[in-house]
């Protein structure tokens, strides 16, 4: 194959891995880019494409990584990762492994490893890179990396919850809550809500948010009940979608124009986190992104027309 052809071939696998170490779609997709132009402009013959492609894209990731930690760390609220509608890479070898870390929850742990760690992690773990591989990619011994990927494993089961329930009980559990969801059923959202259950919001300080923080069942079932029948009255409505490899929901507006993304985090058969992404900047890879200011205000109308 032409350099063209190999390139398209490994596109998906390049972008999945720049994903899972980015947590941005437009960075990933930015860095696959870069990748191409070094690998167009290399006047060597490579004996791996694959090897060549994935460090490369690898390392451009580690950079970029280590700048955006520093404009994470002023991000105002809650910083969640791009919502991703559909993972291109596909390894039905890998398939739970693929899965399991592209989830929101799992993409929230790998930023608590340093640059490093996450890449070695999620060659190794993830993509099952051998150690050499690993080692060439990010520029550092075989034993180094495996000590790098012994802490990044402690980190990732430090912070994982004991249980986890399947495809098919998720699926069924999100379809419960969504029908609660468009039923204004108050009851039927408490059932499937675990009692410690957060709902989180990132709005990163340019979309009024669902929620910054609000925690409990009740809590957390009476504001989705007193919020989202007042979006359905402007026109707001929101189709299922699967999120990160988990259930969730688009939200558009009255335009067909996307609002914010919910996902939801279930483990041991109850609904643990509902994470909300808004801010406009995370939304444009799915679409025309709505006027989230807009939709509050219309909301704030409604509302209190209630209380005339």
């Amino acid at each position: 194959m032409n350099k063209i052809d190999e390139f398209e071939e490994l596109r998906p696998l390049l972008f999945s891995i720049a994903y899972r170490i980015l947590g941005s779609v437009g960075e990933a997709e930015d860095a696959v880019q870069e990748t191409w132009l070094r690998y167009d402009g290399s006047a060597t013959r490579v004996a791996s494409a694959k090897a060549f492609l994935s460090a490369t894209v690898t390392r451009i990731s580690i950079d970029v990584l280590r700048s955006a930690r520093v404009r994470r760390e002023e991000y105002v609220g809650p910083w969640f990762p791009e919502p991703l509608l559909s993972d291109p890479y596909e390894d039905p070898a890998r398939s739970a492994e693929l899965a399991d870390s592209v989830s929101m929850a799992a993409l929230l742990l790998l930023e608590r490893l340093s640059p490093l760690e996450r890449s070695v992690f999620v060659l190794r773990e993830v993509f099952d890179f051998g150690f050499d591989e690993v080692a060439a990619a990010v520029g550092r011994s075989e034993a180094a990396c495996r000590q790098l990927l012994v802490r990044a494993r402690r980190h990732m089961r430090a912070g994982r919850p004991r249980f986890e329930a399947d495809g098919q009980e998720r699926q069924e559990l999100a379809t419960r809550f969504f029908d609660a969801l468009r039923g204004g059923d108050v009851g039927g959202l408490r059932d499937l809500l675990a009692a410690d259950v957060q709902l989180v919001g990132d709005g990163g300080g340019k979309a009024p948010q669902l929620a910054r923080a609000v925690s409990g069942t009740e809590n957390v079932a009476r504001l989705l009940v007193s919020v989202i029948p007042l979006l359905a009255r402007i026109g707001v409505t929101f189709e299922p979608r699967e999120i990160n490899r988990e259930p969730g929901a688009i939200f558009r507006d009255r335009d067909g124009k996307v609002l914010h993304v919910l996902a939801l985090d279930v483990v041991d058969g109850q609904i643990r986190t509902i994470r909300s992404v808004i801010n406009p900047d995370k939304l444009g890879h799915l679409g025309p992104v709505a006027d989230a200011w807009a939709v509050d205000r219309q909301v704030k109308q409604a509302r209190l027309a209630d209380h005339r």
